[in-house]
C-alpha cells in the first residue's frame, strides 16, 4: 500500500484508496438518500449519509440526557410516605443508569465520528474487510464486521465473560 493523500475538489481527501470527511466538509445528500451497494463502498456520499445519522442520533441522546437531568433536578424531594420514597429512588436509579448509558453510547458515536473524518469507517478493525451497509445502516457504531463480531462473542462465551 502507498500512502499517498489525495484531496479532491470537494474537500474530502483519499488515502490508500479511502475516503476520509473532515469535519469542515459538507456534502448534499438528494432528500430522502440512502447509501447503495450499486456504489463505490464509503465513497463521500456514504460517508455523508453516515455522518448524519451518527449526528442526529447523538443529538436526541444528548437532549435525553438533558432532559432527564431536568426532571431530576426538578422533582420535589419531600416525599409523603416511605413506600413513594422507595418508588421515587427507583425511578432516579433507573435515570441514571439510562443516562450512564446514554454517555457511553455518545462515546462510541463520537468514535465513529472520528473514523469518518479518519478514512477508517465503515472497515473492520479486526480484520479490515467491509463491515457492510445494511450492518451499519442498522447500528451505525459498529466497528467488527458481522463474522469477527460473531467470532468475539463465541470467544467471550468460551471464556465465561
Amino acid at each position: 500500500m502507498n500512502n499517498t493523500a489525495t484531496t479532491l475538489d470537494n474537500g474530502v481527501t483519499r488515502e490508500d484508496g479511502r475516503y476520509a470527511l473532515p469535519l469542515t466538509t459538507n456534502i448534499d445528500l438528494p432528500p430522502g438518500y440512502r447509501p447503495s451497494s450499486n456504489e463505490e463502498y464509503m465513497n463521500p456520499r456514504h460517508l455523508a449519509y453516515f455522518r448524519n445519522k451518527l449526528r442526529e442520533w447523538r443529538d436526541q441522546l444528548v437532549e435525553e440526557s438533558r432532559q432527564t437531568m431536568e426532571n431530576l433536578r426538578d422533582e420535589v424531594r419531600d416525599v409523603g410516605d416511605e413506600a413513594e420514597r422507595a418508588t421515587r429512588e427507583t425511578e432516579n436509579s433507573l435515570e441514571l443508569r439510562t443516562r450512564d448509558r446514554y454517555r457511553k453510547l455518545i462515546s462510541k458515536i463520537d468514535k465513529a465520528l472520528r473514523r469518518i473524518e479518519e478514512g477508517r469507517y465503515g472497515y473492520c478493525e479486526e480484520t479490515d474487510e467491509e463491515i457492510g451497509l445494511e450492518r451499519l445502516d442498522a447500528r451505525p457504531i459498529a466497528t467488527l464486521s458481522l463474522d469477527a463480531q460473531e467470532r468475539r462473542e463465541h470467544l467471550q462465551k468460551q471464556m465465561g465473560d
